[in-house]
């Protein structure tokens, strides 16, 4: 054999051993199913399926006249519990004051008549010309004033000093109780409107305007770039060569070019080929499952989920 061709043949002999081995594999999706807890009739469905979705950017709008009016009703609820409570810590009018203070005024002129014809009895009776009868009559028109007067002194006083003190306590919990059953009205009413939660392409839709939705059931799926990944199966013999980290080269039909990605995942249990790696010669063999991730959001982009690959492993990398 001629110098120039032996040396040709172990050259690529040689890049023939250190070339990687492709291994099958296919894109797979992880949507993210997006839902509202609250069940509703689709009013509104502005995006429509295979759109880009910015984070933040409505989604889907739910019938929410019961919500809304849950709320005014919380609302009125929440003002009148708080007008109740600051009542409370007030002490009375200014017209009820005065009415009080009018009311003393005529209680301590009968008290002083009274107290009056009490004294004019006594010395009757020491004179004896009036009866014992006669003097308790006056004793006890006199002891009845003064109580009247008592009792208006002491309803000035409470009448400045507002509510007892566990009355204005329980007032104020019920402003709070009020102020919660508010939150959780808006709460509803806003579950109602549901936005974008990440930037993604909107993969299904599973609903039209107009029909019911029932609470927790998905209107539409999301996949974002990190959603994307690919599944593929090692031999056991190959399994040190896809540590987490290790990136690999994905090729398919109709992609422009490679795509680089990085393994996150590599199964701890062997299991048998999947039905949907087609060579006959590890169709019995015992493989481990390894997920890999795009590096680039364009990369993922230009993956399709089902879509079959051939990943091999970047040397070096």
């Amino acid at each position: 054999m001629p110098l120039g061709l032996a040396a040709l043949t172990l050259l690529l002999a040689s890049c023939t051993a250190e070339a990687p081995e492709t291994l099958s594999g296919y894109v797979e999706a992880e949507t993210v199913r997006v839902a509202a807890p609250q069940a509703g009739r689709l009013l509104q469905l502005p995006i429509a399926r295979g759109a880009s979705a910015r984070a933040g950017e409505l989604l889907f709008v739910l019938e929410q006249e019961s919500e809304r009016a849950a709320v005014e009703e919380a609302e009125a609820r929440l003002k009148r519990s708080q007008a109740l409570a600051a009542d409370l810590d007030k002490g009375r009018r200014q017209d009820e004051l005065a009415a009080l203070t009018a009311q003393r005024a005529v209680v301590v002129a009968q008290w002083r008549q009274s107290d009056a014809e009490l004294v004019r009895q006594r010395r009757l009776a020491a004179a004896g010309f009036v009866s014992t009868a006669s003097l308790d009559a006056a004793q006890a028109r006199r002891d009845a004033d003064q109580a009247r007067l008592a009792d208006l002194d002491a309803q000035l006083r409470l009448a400045g000093q507002g509510a007892r003190e566990d009355q204005r306590l329980a007032a104020r919990q019920e402003s709070e109780a009020g102020a919660a059953a508010l939150a959780q009205s808006r709460w509803r009413l806003g579950q109602k409107t549901v936005t974008a939660p990440l930037a993604a392409r909107v993969e299904e839709t599973y609903y039209r305007v107009g029909e019911w939705v029932p609470a927790g059931a998905p209107v539409l799926s999301l996949l974002a770039a990190d959603g994307v990944k690919v599944r593929f199966f090692v031999p056991q013999a190959r399994l040190g060569e896809f540590a987490r980290g290790q990136r690999v080269e994905l090729r398919c039909d109709g992609c422009p070019q490679a795509v680089t990605a990085v393994v996150d995942y590599v199964a701890r249990e062997a299991e048998f080929t999947p039905p949907v790696i087609y060579s006959r010669d590890q169709r019995a063999r015992l493989v481990f499952l390894v997920e890999a991730r795009p590096v680039t959001a364009q990369d993922a982009a230009s993956l399709r989920p089902g879509q079959p690959v051939e990943v091999a492993r970047l040397v070096g990398a």
